[in-house]
């Protein structure tokens, strides 16, 4: 029996997944408020937020081709 493990568990000694989520819920309330509060129209402000939870993902898939990297794996998932 093959056991799949998500690569993500690893990351930062296991706290990603709790980071993960963290991040998610409240890096665009925080970017919203940093452009609203930098006097960005609303909706400028609401759109730059919305793209900033894709720079989670990003880093993410980044940390992981790290980790497989240094590693030296032969069989790599993420190309």
């Amino acid at each position: 029996m093959m056991v799949v493990t998500d690569p993500t568990d690893d990351l930062f000694s296991g706290f990603w997944p709790v980071m993960r989520r963290f991040l998610f819920a409240f890096l665009p309330l925080w970017v919203f408020l940093i452009g609203y509060s930098a006097g960005l129209n609303v909706i400028i402000a609401a759109i730059i937020a919305g793209a900033s939870v894709s720079l989670v993902a990003i880093y993410e898939k980044k940390k992981i081709q790290q980790e497989f990297d240094k590693t030296g794996d032969s069989n790599k998932v993420i190309k």
